[in-house]
């Protein structure tokens, strides 16, 4: 369970602070910000391996979901645009890590049984 805290954290820090990448354009004492993102999301998806999780299942959720979010915030906070086709690549995305989540816990289970 608290890998999945971790994750969420990683994810939650990256969107931050490449959010606040685009507001350090106008305002440089965002910087800090993006910095302090940046080390937080690697510090959290360090600790989400530590606890075990996959790296390939991690990262794969960590970029895929930071991709969505950073798109969806965008537009929300920057009017950036999100057109139609965006959406469905971001349904991809969320089809995509689905996919690889559950190649995972196949896979392991296939590793228990054959030990």
């Amino acid at each position: 369970m608290k890998k999945w805290i971790w994750l969420f954290a990683a994810i939650g820090l990256e969107v931050v602070a490449t959010l606040s990448l685009r507001a350090a354009m106008d305002n440089p004492q965002w910087f800090v910000v993006v910095v302090c993102g940046y080390v937080g999301a690697f510090v959290s998806l360090s600790m989400v391996l530590r606890k075990g999780m996959a790296i390939g299942v991690a990262y794969g959720i960590w970029a895929a979901c930071g991709v969505a979010l950073t798109a969806v915030m965008a537009h929300v906070i920057f009017d950036d645009s999100l057109s139609w086709i965006m959406g469905l690549g971001i349904a991809c995305i969320i089809a995509g890590v689905w996919l690889v989540e559950i190649g995972a816990g196949a896979a392991h289970g296939k590793m228990e049984q054959t030990r």
